[in-house]
């Protein structure tokens, strides 16, 4: 353990709702010299960074600090995502997972600033407690403090409590995003409250990133997508930094109505979660590299993808991102890349995405055999091969009829 610093600092991670602007006051309380940060990880309008900022000041943070981990976010997650094509139960892409990037910079500002005491605004509701709590842990000797879930322990209506306090000191509590909680970051945007909750229809409300029909451009698009060792470089020939990739891609299919989703999800704290999301950018990549992968990469590699995207999955919904077992796994998924190089053309004439060609010079084709229509071996191999391959359950059929 670090000895207690003697200046009393604590680094809050703070995005300016209404549960961090509570824990500034929380924290000054109990006496600590508040230094907020605000970890950007995309999904911002203009201007607003600099309201968080001088909302942080106003609530008496000594100092405030800002982080953009848009490249990171690119580096650490979304290329691993992108090889191992992951999702939980085969349809959520972890948009959360930016949560991951913004404890490791909030603590690298603790280092920075000589404290270990780290704070965060989750409630003692969610899974974000678990993904913050055990990263803090799994990154280094710090301190934890959650004023929400601590409050939790002595007030039901934590939200009228908290604007209770805030309005007593002065300050006016932030504006609320009508029915919905909505979180956006560089990934995709998620959606839920109101009737996603209740299992019923969401509003048209809802619609974010992906546009409803009605507004589905009338010429489909095409877009052609270049990777190098399974990360992807340029959008129809023009290279560009992941981020900003991705984002164009957001922007491009988003028009068109890729990429929107309704999850009903098996939560680690909890029981089920009901969320819309939508991730045009994330499912546009997700397509176009499986595309190109099953097309150069061979059956057992392709096979063996899955037990990986399982996995790695489970360890990045769950909280453990930082733990060793996943950079193992990332390890052999970076290896299995070594041919993934090529292009793929993605089409949409709305709502549906298609990788409809592949170029690559590492495509697994026989130039002497044509699938179903011409081969290089002789019938009679083809029926030996069958009748070898069968053999056990053949021989099942056979015994168990006695």
């Amino acid at each position: 353990m670090k000895n207690e610093p003697s200046s009393g600092r604590v680094v809050l991670a703070f995005s300016g709702g209404l549960d961090t602007s509570y824990c500034v006051l929380a924290l000054r309380e109990q006496g600590f010299e508040v230094h907020t940060v605000f970890i950007d990880t995309g999904g911002l309008a203009e201007g607003e960074t600099d309201a968080i900022r001088q909302r942080a000041l106003d609530l008496g943070a000594h100092e405030h600090h800002q982080v953009d981990v848009s490249q990171s976010i690119w580096d650490e997650f979304v290329v691993p995502l992108v090889w191992s094509q992951s999702r939980v139960l085969g349809e959520y892409p972890m948009l959360c997972s930016d949560r991951y990037l913004i404890v490791r910079r909030s603590l690298a500002l603790c280092d920075e600033l000589d404290t270990q005491h780290f704070a965060h605004g989750c409630t003692g509701m969610g899974n974000d407690q678990l993904r913050f709590d055990q990263t803090v842990r799994s990154l280094g000797d710090y301190v934890i403090h959650a004023p929400v879930r601590d409050l939790q322990k002595e007030v039901s209506d934590i939200r009228h409590h908290e604007i209770g306090v805030l309005e007593a000191a002065g300050h006016s509590a932030p504006g609320r995003s009508g029915s919905y909680s909505i979180n956006e970051n560089l990934l995709g945007v998620t959606i839920s409250g109101s009737e996603i909750d209740r299992f019923e229809a969401p509003g048209p409300d809802t619609w974010t990133l992906c546009r409803p029909r009605a507004e589905w451009p009338d010429v489909p698009l095409e877009v052609t997508l270049t990777f190098e060792r399974g990360v992807a470089t340029a959008i129809n020939g023009q290279t560009m930094a992941g981020p900003e990739m991705l984002a164009s891609l957001n922007d491009l299919f988003g028009a068109y109505g890729v990429g929107r989703h309704i999850y009903t999800g098996d939560v680690t704290i909890g029981l089920k979660g009901r969320i819309v999301f939508e991730c045009p950018g994330i499912d546009a990549l997700l397509t176009a590299h499986q595309a190109l992968e099953d097309t150069v990469n061979t059956r057992l590699q392709n096979q063996f993808r899955h037990l990986v995207a399982q996995r790695w999955a489970e360890l990045v919904y769950t909280g453990f991102f930082y733990e060793p077992h996943k950079r193992d796994l990332e390890a052999y998924l970076a290896s299995s890349q070594s041919a993934v190089s090529g292009r793929v053309t993605l089409r949409s004439e709305g709502g549906m995405l298609h990788a409809v060609a592949v170029e690559s010079d590492n495509i697994l084709q026989d130039e002497s055999a044509v699938y179903a229509q011409s081969c290089d071996w002789t019938p009679e191999e083809a029926e030996g091969f069958i009748k070898l391959l069968g053999k056990s359950s053949t021989m099942a059929a056979r015994v168990r009829k006695q």
